[in-house]
């Protein structure tokens, strides 16, 4: 049986960017400690998700290139490969992107958002392709909040190309009014926890969604097994990392593959 241990860093969302820089490299080292293989972090965790009316200072360039720096050099002391929620600046603009960096501190690549929600439109551009990333034995593709919810083409791009699992790091916030979920995929709330489970289960896969913990929030970090059932979920609100041992053997691949589109 091939297993890999996977980390999910729900942790609490950064006062600063400099500070999330800081809490990213403390779950780092935290993962490594419980012996995770790969560890995930929520949307544009570094340096920090640009919602409306928020207080992240303006897109830096520097900044972003001593993050990543930063982030590498600790992932590589840990020996783990990270997926680090971040934005990107290119000649598109400035773009939502997940950096992908190996167990020795290498860059794998970049996967950024294509689907971008309509609320995002003044503050990014969607970006362009897709591809697959390898960390040992465990092949993953990465989508990213909105496309995870709304497109399942993204996720079954990856699964039909061999993803064992599809991490999928979201942002998500109390939002006025809200519910306030207290059991994972409730009927009563949104339809966002119950698009995890479809996710995995249309293509045999495992589904790893990352949320930052936050008072209030209506979605949290789960592990979603290749049958549509839920391995493990975070308290709503409290801090931590997600850990779970996943059996690659389960994550066939069928049904994506049967997809005849």
């Amino acid at each position: 049986m091939s297993r890999s241990r996977i980390a999910l860093a729900n942790i609490r969302i950064a006062s600063t960017p400099d500070e999330s820089v800081d809490l990213a490299g403390t779950a780092i080292a935290e993962a490594a400690r419980r012996k995770v293989q790969i560890i995930c972090f929520s949307e544009c965790y570094v340096p920090g998700y640009r919602w409306p009316g928020g207080n992240v200072p303006p897109p830096d360039p520097a900044f972003l290139y001593r993050a990543w720096e930063k982030v590498a050099s600790i992932a590589r002391s840990a020996g783990i490969t990270v997926v680090l929620g971040t934005e990107r600046i290119t000649a598109r603009g400035l773009q939502i992107s997940a950096l992908v960096i190996n167990s020795d501190g290498t860059v794998a690549g970049w996967q950024d958002k294509e689907q971008i929600d309509p609320s995002e439109e003044l503050t990014y551009v969607p970006g362009k392709g897709r591809r697959i990333f390898q960390a040992g034995a465990l092949t993953f593709g990465v989508v990213i909040c909105h496309e995870g919810w709304r497109y399942p083409e993204t996720v079954r791009w990856a699964a039909k190309r061999g993803a064992q699992i599809v991490f999928h790091p979201h942002a998500h916030v109390y939002e006025v009014g809200g519910y306030r979920p207290t059991t994972f995929a409730d009927p009563a709330n949104t339809f966002h926890e119950k698009a995890m489970l479809c996710r995995a289960a249309e293509n045999t896969c495992y589904f790893a969604s990352v949320n930052s913990a936050s008072e209030g929030s209506g979605t949290t970090s789960a592990v979603i097994r290749p049958d549509g059932t839920v391995q493990c979920y975070q308290p709503y609100g409290v801090e931590g990392l997600l850990i779970a041992d996943i059996d690659l053997s389960l994550a066939t691949g069928l049904l994506a593959s049967r997809c005849r589109t």
